[in-house]
């Protein structure tokens, strides 16, 4: 998009001809005299003092003249054109920051001047626009920024694409094919449309797309849901860093962390799509495979101390989580943090890699995840549910990862319900040899 910019600059091989003859606009605040035989003299413009601005030349009358002397020859005319649109949006960026009418004046609501507002704000640190209008509104604030200020009027400039129907023509409501947002968010919720929004990169048109959307919806309700488990174990009190010790935990947490550095680059980078996929990547990892595998040791199943470690990282991933995911889906990350936490999650410092324990492997989770895999394959292609247990069974894996794995063997065999676990070493991750638990019907009525 810079490009596009630099070549219009570039290209430029005329002034820019900023008058309009439309019936609404902002008026020139300039008249003409009139000679004796009623001609206009243009080259003797009447402009309007400064002190006397806003003014209208059709209703307003020039200093030294009176409104009978409107139209009559040794009188005056109003200059009958108006501003280019661009002239007058191209002070955006001034106006929003309450730009002084004139120097050292006092504040003034009406006309939204304040000059130690405008020296706060101004210039601006991003400028949100589409891309077709790089050449016009981007390129006229620009200009009149250095015309006026000798700066440019902000530090960057985010460019995103057009909407497009499912042809992949642009959605407008000139052509019939636009949305109503009110009523896209009430069908899918504004989660959902903000998440399918997050999906289109700065610079590149997005599809609209309700599957998206459905998939925003997915990921907010899952959230909701995810935290109530790991919200559901009371307060967790104490320095929740030094509480994890399990190997397991401290694997997710140490990828989680990784997530964290991922995102934040992403964001700093003005690729906020990046930031959005990494960390929702790493959402469904967290819940189908860490939760299942902690879960009875976060019940107490495996002694006080594992279950401390468990709930520590299930408060630390949450908070990080909810942080990560805050301007993606912000309604239900606000609703999960005002179940725990203070305040607004939106108030809330970004997430730091300090904030989690160091030292962990993160190989771990992805090891004994796809151990898990393998014991619900083996289940699924038995017909038998989740819940059935495992008699015996054969884990082959490489050699690393079967020393990861054994490292949160409890784990996975809790959660596996796995009686007999042995171990082969193979290229990769897979359950041979299993033997499950017959599943008693019951009995029907002859």
């Amino acid at each position: 998009m810079r490009s596009r910019y630099k070549n219009w600059v570039e290209g430029l091989n005329g002034d820019w001809l900023i008058s309009r003859q439309r019936f609404f606009g902002v008026p020139f605040p300039v008249w003409y005299p009139l000679d004796a035989e009623g001609e206009t003299d243009y080259d003797h413009p009447i402009v309007a003092p400064e002190a006397s601005l806003p003014v209208d030349p059709q209703t307003d009358v020039p200093p030294g003249y009176d409104e009978s002397q409107r139209g009559v020859p040794g009188g005056f005319v109003a200059d009958p054109d108006i501003m280019d649109t661009w002239a007058t949006s191209s002070l955006t960026p001034q106006i929003a920051a309450g730009w002084p009418v004139r120097e050292g004046a006092p504040a003034d609501e009406r006309l939204g001047s304040d000059e130690a507002l405008f020296a706060s704000l101004f210039p601006y640190d991003l400028r949100p626009q589409g891309h077709d209008i790089i050449r016009t509104w981007l390129f006229a604030t620009v200009t009149r920024s250095f015309f006026e200020h000798g700066v440019a009027p902000w530090r960057h400039a985010a460019i995103s694409g057009w909407i497009l129907d499912p042809d992949r023509k642009k959605m407008s409501k000139s052509k019939g094919n636009a949305e109503t947002p009110e009523d896209v968010v009430k069908a899918n919720g504004a989660d959902a449309v903000r998440y399918w929004a997050a999906s289109g990169r700065l610079g590149t048109d997005a599809a609209y797309d309700t599957g998206q959307m459905k998939v925003g919806r997915r990921l907010a309700i899952k959230v909701l849901n995810a935290s109530k488990f790991a919200l559901g174990f009371g307060d967790v009190s104490g320095d929740l860093r030094t509480a994890v010790t399990n190997p397991l935990d401290l694997s997710m947490l140490s990828a989680l962390a990784d997530v964290v550095e991922k995102a934040t680059q992403g964001f700093e980078g003005w690729d906020y799509t990046r930031s959005l996929e990494v960390t929702e990547t790493f959402f469904w990892t967290f819940c189908d495979d860490y939760l299942e595998l902690v879960k009875d040791r976060a019940y107490g199943g495996q002694g006080d101390e594992a279950a401390a470690s468990a709930r520590a990282a299930l408060r630390l991933a949450l908070e990080t989580l909810l942080r990560l995911l805050a301007p993606f889906i912000p309604y239900a990350t606000e609703e999960v943090w005002s179940w725990f936490g203070k305040g607004s999650v939106h108030r809330q410092s970004w997430p730091t890699r300090d904030e989690l324990p160091a030292g962990g492997d993160a190989a771990v989770l992805p090891a004994v995840g796809a151990a898990l895999a393998g014991v619900r394959k083996v289940k699924s292609e038995a017909k038998v549910g989740m819940r059935a247990e495992v008699r015996t069974m054969t884990l082959v894996a490489p050699a690393a990862s079967v020393e990861r794995i054994r490292a949160a063997e409890a784990d996975l065999r809790a959660s596996g319900r796995i009686s007999e676990l042995a171990y082969a070493e193979g290229e990769s991750v897979e359950v041979r040899d299993a033997e499950l638990v017959p599943v008693e019907k019951p009995a029907t009525r002859a």
